[in-house]
């Protein structure tokens, strides 16, 4: 079966064929190219890179990729890093922008042999849309209907082998059916202090700006685990460190410019100690409900779940039950409570 051309813009206005032109040029120098400049993530680099070696040896499009964990870890970089590492263009699309089944049907259209479609959110997209997917990630076609009612036909027409890689915070959210479908699924992990630190340094250069081993390892220590954070207090470093001091940033830098920020010394914001304390002081300590915790704090419970609980429940300071959330010991130390076990 040919190829039957949609002529339509849809696949245009819902995506970019690079994500570089959705960025400006400082961010686009804050991320690396390749997996070997790609740091920390070690088991899945180590991963994606025999997929890639293999797809490309027996020149074949690499296997559709499913990437999720806390936001700001990289996925989107490493899509990138795929595409490239592939010789392959990448379009580049949100689940939520792609409302109507048709929407989707236009962007696969638009592919050609060997491209990467990414889509991030790709929990967010609707369950007509969802359905379009399926063929297409398994057999290379797309089924449309054509006319209404007893004169309705369905065309089936041929795709181009494509690569979906699909990126989300909530892998929970997705379907079976379409989690079924990626034939690769990776974890991306809260990074260490000593990744976190190389990834600051290399930025520091990237920015134009000196900044000294100390300096790096306490912003690392206080990004949260996240080189999204990392980068950004990094940026916040630089102003502070060329207004106020001589252009280094030191660990006075950062100790000072984060102090006025309101991150403490353990990496916690004003919301994380909101968090902390509505938990013990409302809640007896928990569980609790993440939506009654949401509606006492003023916070949406996805922006609590995906943002602030992952390194809470790294450091300790809670944890999940199937009851709720609950404060843990450290938490009560940390705000200088005592846990009343009436």
């Amino acid at each position: 079966m040919a190829k039957r051309q949609i002529k339509t813009d849809t696949d245009d206005r819902l995506t970019s064929s690079s994500y570089n032109e959705e960025n400006d040029s400082m961010e686009i120098s804050l991320r690396p190219k390749t997996l070997d400049s790609y740091i920390g993530q070690k088991k899945t680099k180590e991963n994606m890179s025999i997929y890639i070696q293999a797809a490309k040896q027996r020149g074949e499009c690499l296997d559709h990729v499913l990437l999720y964990g806390p936001p700001g870890l990289g996925k989107t970089t490493l899509s990138n890093i795929i595409a490239n590492e592939m010789g392959a263009k990448i379009k580049v699309t949100t689940g939520p922008a792609i409302e109507r089944p048709g929407d989707m049907a236009a962007i696969l259209n638009g592919l050609n042999n060997g491209d990467i479609l990414f889509i991030d959110e790709i929990h967010r997209i609707n369950r007509l849309v969802e359905e379009v997917l399926y063929p297409a990630m398994e057999d290379f076609v797309l089924d449309i209907m054509i006319g209404k009612g007893a004169d309705a036909k369905s065309i089936r027409i041929d795709l181009p082998h494509f690569t979906l890689i699909g990126a989300t915070t909530r892998i929970g959210l997705l379907s079976a059916p379409l989690r079924d479908r990626f034939g690769v699924i990776e974890r991306l992990e809260l990074y260490n202090t000593e990744d976190l630190g190389t990834i600051i340094k290399r930025s520091s250069k990237a920015l134009n700006v000196e900044i000294d081993n100390e300096g790096a390892k306490e912003l690392a220590r206080r990004s949260r685990g996240t080189p999204r954070i990392a980068n950004r207090f990094l940026k916040r470093m630089r102003d502070f460190a060329q207004v106020k001091y001589d252009g280094i940033i030191t660990k006075e830098v950062v100790d000072e410019s984060l102090e006025i920020l309101e991150v403490d010394k353990n990496g916690l914001d004003k919301t994380d100690k909101k968090i902390l304390s509505c938990i013990i002081d409302q809640f007896n300590g928990g569980p609790v409900g993440v939506e009654n915790l949401a509606v006492s704090i003023g916070e949406e419970s996805d922006t609590i779940e995906d943002v602030y609980e992952p390194f809470l429940i790294q450091q300790g300071f809670i944890k999940r039950t199937a009851r709720g959330r609950e404060a843990t010991p450290r938490a009560y130390e940390y705000l200088g409570r005592v846990k009343n076990n009436d």
